[in-house]
């Protein structure tokens, strides 16, 4: 089975229908993760500022990652390093590449909102260097490149579920152990129903969360604080760290 995944799909100054029409239904598939779009679902508004010129394809995408239907399908429903690293597949075209990335970004999430942790992708100078304003993401990072780490290419094709997988399918991180333990990703090609083996679901395994600032036990006190905290609880407890005050340092899996 081929693995070159997707040829870059772009809007050129002319937005033929015929084009418009291509790039919305590429941003829909990539960005949203390959899902049936009912028509009561599709951006309409976005959709018709994109052919007329009053927004990019960059924009686009924006607004797609913001909608209802990819927050509550990737953001309310999954686990948070799911969220993560569906946002590095969906927006940069790439897994995310250590631990470090994953504990930034959903930190950023917790902090200062859903917007944000967005926009830091399609913000990003990746993204731009990438595909600019009028290019639609694709999945670069599933291509060998010069300079690129073996273990980089592993992790996005293990993402990749063929063009018959859903990534809404599956709620639980493919990549958490790897990538918490900085380890080998082993290469796994899909199969022809178009779905990879079973994995390990995040909710089944255990992380530390460190904090920092935390105030639980006097309003004067600054403290660093660590929570054992099973996968399936890790998304309320980050909200209760948050509401009190504390900032999330790092999130490690405990082996």
């Amino acid at each position: 089975m081929s693995v070159v995944l997707d040829t870059p799909v772009e809007l050129r100054p002319s937005r033929e229908p015929d084009e418009v029409a291509a790039v919305i239904q590429a941003v829909y598939k990539q960005v949203l993760g390959n899902p049936h779009v009912m028509e009561s679902e599709r951006l309409a508004t976005a959709e018709s500022q994109l052919a007329n010129g009053n927004l990019t394809v960059r924009g686009f995408v924006s607004a797609v990652a913001k909608s209802d239907f990819y927050r509550s399908r990737y953001f309310e429903s999954c686990a948070p390093y799911r969220f993560v690293e569906l946002n590095f597949k969906h927006l940069l075209g790439r897994a995310p590449t250590d631990q470090a990335e994953l504990s930034e970004h959903i930190c950023l999430c917790i902090e200062q909102g859903y917007d944000a942790e967005i926009d830091s992708y399609i913000d990003s100078d990746e993204y731009q260097e990438k595909f600019g304003e009028n290019i639609v993401p694709y999945y670069q990072g599933a291509q060998t490149q010069v300079g690129q780490k073996n273990v980089g290419y592993n992790r996005t094709l293990s993402l990749y579920q063929g063009y018959a997988g859903v990534d809404s399918a599956f709620s639980g991180a493919r990549l958490v152990s790897d990538v918490a333990g900085n380890g080998a990703t082993k290469a796994a090609v899909p199969t022809t129903g178009g779905r990879l083996a079973a994995y390990k679901d995040a909710t089944e395994k255990t992380f530390k969360i460190l904090v920092t600032g935390s105030k639980f036990d006097s309003p004067r006190r600054v403290s660093t604080t660590e929570y054992i905290v099973p996968g399936d609880r890790m998304t309320p407890q980050i909200q209760r760290i948050h509401r009190a005050g504390g900032k999330i340092a790092s999130i490690t899996e405990v082996v």
